[in-house]
């Protein structure tokens, strides 16, 4: 008999909500291969992914004409795991503190953040950056570890 390796609903909102690369997938339009994207982003165990973009990107477009993305996060070294949330996407204006400087603060800490911002001229980003909300309606998880 296979060893179980699903997670179960509390393993796999922990895992989303720890700190991965995600690559979010949306559908391309009519036979275009689907747009592939490493993106950071924030996750509260419940609640929707959260991930900032520029607004007139190919990333926004995608998403606004799907309506729909995935988003795929994974561990780098044995034991691998992984988990693929799928759903309905909204998109909204950026609330520049609480969505772009907290998420570049949760991958880089508060110095390496406020240096990255600078970095990004955090003007240009407030002005032409969305946040984009993907709720989970399907999961697809697997934890090696569990083997």
């Amino acid at each position: 008999m296979a060893a179980k390796t699903t997670m179960t609903r509390a393993e796999r909102e922990a895992f989303l909500a720890g700190v991965h690369v995600g690559v979010l997938s949306v559908a391309g339009n009519d036979g275009e291969a689907p747009l592939q994207a490493p993106i950071w982003y924030a996750y509260e165990p419940g609640s929707e992914v959260r991930f900032t973009t520029g607004a007139n990107s190919l990333k926004a477009g995608r998403l606004r004409a799907a309506g729909r993305a995935s988003l795929c996060v994974q561990t780098e070294a044995p034991p691998y795991a992984y988990v693929v949330v799928e759903g309905p996407v909204t998109i909204e204006e950026i609330d520049f503190e609480r969505d772009a400087r907290a998420i570049a603060v949760r991958y880089l800490g508060e110095h390496g953040a406020a240096a990255y911002l600078r970095g990004t001229t955090a003007e240009s980003a407030r002005a032409n950056s969305i946040l984009v909300r993907l709720r989970p309606d399907a999961w697809h998880t697997t934890d090696y570890g569990k083997a």
